[in-house]
């Protein structure tokens, strides 16, 4: 009996030995080094860039690989810049990447919440919680914070002006370029408006119809909408051509003004001044054809693109067409083509026959323009009768730091438009979502049982690190700050956010810090597919 009873008393499990622990998830230790290690990685990454967050966030000098130098805020342009090695540092990268894609803003919004998801998730796991049962539970709060979220916006209509400039305010308000907001908001509104096909039941709207032209050379302040076409490069007038053309007829040749040429390397070797004379005059011959025939058809400007088998022109057929009074334009890229003959509803002729009158373009004014503030010329098209649904934008910039930085803003104030064509609700700003979110979330935590609600309430604390940055980096109280804002929240004011200018907590309604619906919710919901799909991953392979 004794050798028996030590017998059963060896084979019991140790933990049923003593006292009773309850049943917990052993994890094999390779697993848990590599989700700790991602999750390191991660909110590295998220921590670089929180310093940026909001109107009062500071901005990074990046050094490019070839010695350029970027001055930027924008979550999306620093993490794509930054040499990133770890593959879980990298979803990051490419988090921010997809939120410029589908919002075009909260890009280091977006970064910063998945941060502190994972944060949260690190203490879940301590708890011994399944990374599954996470991952699952992590999806349902973001889902119910969406439905928080659209419950507290307001629904806005594309015809309503001032709502959108609020919005597009709110976006700039923190970029390097926000002093000059009250030009760039018009711009960025009238320009999305101006290619959306119907302002009633669009959307989704294509930024590429709108084309961003820069220029160095005077200030931001000088930046303008163009409802025509803005070419980079000034008329050629080499042989004293025209410079500006009234009621222009506009040709666009994708072939070329020079002397034919075979495709293979070969040389000519010509023996007497006769023969000589002749390749000469054939040549002037051919070329003058050519010249005719774009006389003939009515055109008075005209369009040439780059070529990259031989000249495009040469100085005898400019002299030809300065001779014959048209406007010259060259080395038009061929990525531009579309862009231009859908502007001015011309076709490209691709060669010499084809040439006719139904081929043309047309607009009321075609002139160079000397950029003030610089030696560039541009040449300009206006009053086309028939306008594509394009739009070009014209920016100026001291240097090409703040032109780079302008350029980066006004597609994210574009971006902003695009997202209320997308989904047409606004929403407070200033960290108001997240809180309402937070509060929200930790009150149906209270109704939920078992592992749920543990990390409903993980999920809901973590959201408050928006309002906790923002109150950081400007210079206030975070601790005060957020619970003051709790409180007004929990007073059933559900626009409350933080004020940076004033250093207080005011209804964003009130304010008219508003931003899209859509920044927010698509914020949350990538934030939380990055961390979940992280959660899931135990092992690092790597493959030859």
């Amino acid at each position: 009996n004794t050798f028996l009873c030590i017998f059963l008393r060896s084979s019991v499990p140790s933990n049923m030995s003593g006292k009773a622990t309850g049943e917990t998830y052993q994890e094999r230790t390779k697993g848990k080094d590599v989700r700790t290690s991602n999750i390191v990685a991660a909110k590295a990454i998220a921590n670089a860039v929180r310093t940026s967050l909001g109107p009062r966030g500071m901005d990074k000098l990046l050094q490019l690989e070839n010695g350029e130098i970027l001055i930027s805020n924008d979550g999306a342009t620093i993490l794509s810049k930054m040499k990133v090695m770890h593959p879980a540092a990298k979803m990051l990268v490419n988090l921010s990447q997809s939120q410029d894609i589908e919002a075009g803003d909260g890009t280091t919004t977006v970064v910063v919440l998945a941060g502190a998801l994972l944060n949260a998730c690190s203490s879940l796991l301590a708890k011994g919680i399944h990374p599954t049962a996470i991952a699952n539970s992590f999806l349902n709060a973001s889902d119910k914070a969406c439905e928080i979220l659209a419950d507290m916006s307001k629904p806005v209509d594309l015809g309503d002006r001032d709502a959108l400039l609020s919005a597009v305010e709110t976006c700039l308000s923190s970029k390097v370029v926000a002093q000059n907001s009250d030009l760039l908001a018009p711009i960025a509104v009238d320009s999305v408006l101006g290619v959306v096909e119907d302002v009633n039941t669009s959307t989704s709207v294509d930024l590429k119809d709108i084309r961003l032209v820069t220029q160095v050379g005077g200030t931001v302040d000088d930046t303008e909408l163009v409802k025509g076409l803005v070419l980079t490069k000034g008329s050629t007038k080499t042989a004293g051509g025209p410079s500006s053309m009234n009621n222009a007829k506009i040709a666009l040749i994708q072939y070329c003004l020079s002397a034919p040429k075979t495709d293979m390397d070969n040389n000519v070797v010509v023996s007497d001044y006769a023969a000589m004379d002749r390749i000469l005059r054939e040549e002037r011959k051919y070329i003058l054809a050519q010249c005719k025939a774009i006389k003939k058809s009515g055109a008075n400007v005209l369009l040439i693109q780059k070529s990259i088998l031989r000249d495009a022109y040469n100085e005898l057929s400019l002299h030809f067409l300065a001779k014959m009074g048209i406007l010259v334009v060259t080395d038009v890229e061929r990525t531009d083509i579309e862009f231009i003959c859908r502007t001015l509803g011309c076709q490209p002729v691709a060669h010499p026959d084809e040439m006719t009158a139904d081929k043309l373009g047309s607009a009321e004014r075609v002139a160079d323009v000397l950029m003030e503030g610089g030696s560039t010329k541009v040449v300009k098209f206006t009053g086309v009768p028939n306008l594509g649904k394009t739009m070009t934008v014209l920016l100026r910039g001291s240097n090409e730091f703040v032109l780079g930085e302008a350029e980066r803003s006004l597609h994210d104030a574009q971006c902003v438009v695009r997202s209320l064509v997308k989904k047409r609700a606004l929403i407070a700003g200033g960290g108001a979502p997240e809180t309402q979110a937070c509060i929200k979330l930790q009150e149906f935590a209270q109704q939920l049982t078992g592992m749920d609600a543990y990390c409903f309430q993980a999920f809901a604390d973590a959201l408050e690190v928006v309002p906790y940055t923002l109150a950081e980096n400007a210079g206030m109280k975070p601790i005060q700050v957020v619970t003051e804002l709790r409180k007004m929240h929990n007073d059933g004011v559900p626009g409350a956010g933080i004020n940076v200018k004033k250093g207080i907590v005011s209804d964003m309604y009130d304010l008219n810090v508003v931003q899209p619906l859509l920044v927010s919710t698509s914020a949350i919901q990538l934030a939380t597919e990055t961390v979940t799909m992280m959660m899931k991953i135990d092992d690092l392979v790597v493959v030859q």
